[in-house]
């Protein structure tokens, strides 16, 4: 169960095992093991997946827990979106090398779009308008 669900949740966020143990700081080949179902981790592992991916130690663990995450925020997804962006060397646009601040405004048009096609359709987000 620990396996599978590690490697979902490392997948829906779209990083490598690198990336993850990067962060987690621990080793790649440790988090290949997790998802491999070779290697357990210790306490204090399994509170930094928990901690990194938003999820109580049952959902890895445990059969039946369910995900307490809804669905993701457009939000939260766009940002992810532009760090990635941000980290690719020599990315172009029609053949034209993008700078730092063009990555950031093509994101910002992505955002400025969903809020006008969720106005245009006269709904609400969380209370506020969008």
């Amino acid at each position: 169960m620990l396996a599978n669900r590690l490697r979902a949740l490392r997948r829906a966020k779209g990083l490598t095992q690198q990336e993850l143990a990067g962060a987690l700081e621990i080793s790649a080949s440790a988090v290949g093991m997790y998802e491999q179902g070779r290697r357990e981790p210790d306490n204090e592992t399994l509170t930094k997946f928990c901690r990194f991916f938003g999820v109580p130690s049952d959902y890895l663990l445990l059969d039946g827990a369910e995900s307490p995450a809804g669905p993701p925020e457009l939000g939260e997804f766009l940002e992810d979106f532009r760090r990635r962006l941000l980290a690719q060397e020599g990315l172009m646009f029609n053949g034209v090398p993008l700078t730092e601040e063009e990555i950031t405004q093509v994101v910002s048009a992505i955002e400025v779009g969903a809020s006008v096609a969720v106005n245009k359709l006269g709904r609400k987000s969380g209370g506020k308008d969008v």
